[in-house]
């Protein structure tokens, strides 16, 4: 019998690794591979896995689940919902009632029972944090506008994931209002207790650990499992326990250690997790339930982002950038998938939907995955008929009637220092941004602004950009600035202009087209270390002075009204 889980598991670790290099060749994420690799052992095919080693591998997936829901908890700081803005909290929740209630009422519609139709219309409402993270982050777009956007609207749904998680095991058909509203309170009531054991006492005893990495290492792992089986003891989920686990130590200072030193452990049981999602299409897969999970995958592909778009345009946002955020959510998470998975271990959910969920997730992360990468290419295609989606054009609109010697286009990033170094001349400038909230804060400055898209040739147009005498550019989209370039040759502008590029061979082909100079941050910031390293050489003191005033500066910084923009 252990021979025959080991050779097993030695089959599924080749077949996913295999998956996995051919994944990312066709850009596709790794979740995709490991639930195909489940397939292809599964039932379904091939058939390797037999019944004593499914019952292993599916120990070994809640052990993922597990240590997954806690490296997701230890990012959940209650902290960060204050950082994450407005926007994000409003469209985030917006989204999860909208998607979910249209996907409820899609699936009562096709004869489900409540129910399921509140797992299914749940599992719809949530978009993966792993895949949307991972790919902005190879784009190198994370940190823009409809990167920061997408990720606090991610934050939001993961929020209310932890919810669900809790809540659902107390929907027992079988318990009384009474006895549910007494378990929720139990539960709420040992949180409370587990959170303020965190602040008091656990925190001061992780300094202590923190001093050997190994104890530190092997503590995140007890402390992830004691809770994980504390709460299936006590009736709950496994899986909320451990999300509870990591979210008491959200608020410790050594969260990011702890975070990477579990996620290789992490990473391989997650293999088995998806793996087993994988073997759960098993039977006969037929049509009817293969329409049904198109008909849903259409929805999350199609309509989901119309939803968030339009979430987007009531707080002003362009087009585009409505666009890219909502495209980055065209898929279901893997929060949708434990949802189901306990939706099913407690007696909720047939079979059925578990294959339906693992169809759904294979269908809209392999769809979503080539609409992120492609997504300015997509919009570029259909920016035409996105018009409904541009948002409130009357900020600043006088400013386009206007001529300046400065244009500059971008605050976020760079453009804040620049904008301080304007300040001190004697020209007349206009800072161009595509977010609203960039807009009114500069406006209430006094600082001309201009809100758009520099990215869309029409708004380029309608600028003076003829008599500027300096255009500076702190966007790194290559294209954007290149259509920039493009309109200054137009006009027959003799304007200076400033590009930025983040990668050395983008900044190549800038200069290629006329840019007259090429701002590539990490080399600014390894010339300045440079030149400081010649300076101050081994004189402590002076580095240290240097550091407080780069502190005093993050400082002011902080206290201006648009600190949380940049």
């Amino acid at each position: 019998m252990v021979q025959e889980v080991l050779l097993n598991l030695s089959i599924i670790i080749i077949v996913s690794a295999a998956l996995a290099v051919i994944a990312r060749i066709i850009k596709q994420p790794p979740i995709i591979a490991y639930l195909i690799a489940g397939v292809v052992v599964g039932p379904l095919l091939f058939n390797i896995v037999g019944p004593s080693s499914s019952e292993f591998i599916q120990v070994f997936a809640r052990i993922g689940v597990a240590f997954l829901l806690f490296i997701v908890g230890l990012s959940l700081d209650l902290r960060v919902l204050k950082e994450i803005g407005v926007v994000s909290t409003f469209a985030g929740i917006a989204e999860i009632i909208v998607v979910g209630g249209i996907g409820f009422l899609i699936s009562a519609g096709l004869g489900m029972g409540s129910t399921t139709a509140l797992y299914i219309g749940a599992a719809l409402a949530f978009s993966s944090t792993v895949v949307v993270v991972k790919i902005l982050s190879d784009k190198k777009e994370i940190d823009t506008l409809h990167g920061r956007i997408a990720l606090g609207i991610l934050i939001i749904q993961d929020f209310a994931a932890a919810i669900a998680l809790m809540a659902i095991p107390l929907l027992n058909s079988k318990a009384s209002q009474l006895s549910i509203l007494i378990s929720f309170s139990e539960v709420i009531g040992i949180i409370a207790v587990i959170f303020l054991f965190s602040v008091f006492a656990l925190n001061k005893f992780l300094n202590y650990l923190a001093r050997s990495q190994e104890s530190l290492f092997l503590f995140g792992i007890a402390w992830a499992l004691a809770l994980a089986v504390l709460f299936d003891r006590l009736g709950f989920s496994l899986e909320i326990g451990a999300l509870i686990a990591g979210m008491s130590l959200a608020s410790s200072k050594y969260t990011l250690e702890l975070g990477s030193k579990i996620k290789p452990l992490r990473d391989f049981f997650v293999v088995l997790f998806f793996v087993f999602f994988g073997t759960q299409l098993a039977g006969q897969i037929g049509w009817n339930l293969v329409k049904i999970s198109l008909l849903f995958s259409a929805f999350i592909i199609i309509v989901k982002p119309v939803i968030v778009m339009i979430i987007l345009r009531i707080f002003g946002y362009k087009k585009k950038t409505n666009f890219l955020a909502g495209s980055s959510l065209a898929q279901i998470s893997e929060f949708s998938l434990i949802l189901v998975l306990l939706g099913y271990t407690l007696g909720h959910l047939s079979q059925d939907i578990m294959s339906l969920a693992v169809l759904i997730a294979i269908f809209t992360i392999g769809a979503s995955s080539y609409g992120i990468y492609y997504s300015h290419a997509l919009f570029n295609k259909l920016s035409k008929i996105l018009g409904v989606f541009e948002g409130r054009k009357y900020l600043k609109k006088e400013a386009f009637k206007e001529s300046y010697d400065v244009i500059l286009f971008g605050y976020h990033r760079i453009g804040y220092k620049l904008l301080n170094a304007l300040k001190e001349t004697k020209l007349s400038f206009a800072v161009v941004d595509h977010n609203p909230k960039v807009i009114l804060a500069l406006g209430k400055e006094g600082i001309n602004c201009i809100y758009g898209d520099a990215s869309d040739k029409v708004f380029l147009s309608e600028l003076e950009l003829g008599n500027a005498k300096l255009a500076i550019s702190t966007v790194p989209d290559e294209n954007t600035n290149l259509s920039i370039r493009e309109r200054l040759n137009e006009t027959c502008s003799k304007a200076i202009f400033i590009a930025t590029a983040e990668q050395p061979r983008r900044a190549f082909d800038l200069y290629e087209k006329g840019v007259d100079y090429v701002i590539v941050p990490h080399h600014l910031g390894g010339e300045y270390a440079s030149d400081m390293i010649k300076s101050f050489c081994l004189n402590a003191a002076k580095y240290r002075e240097a550091g407080k005033r780069h502190l005093k500066e993050l400082l002011n910084a902080r206290k201006s009204s648009s600190f949380d923009l940049v």
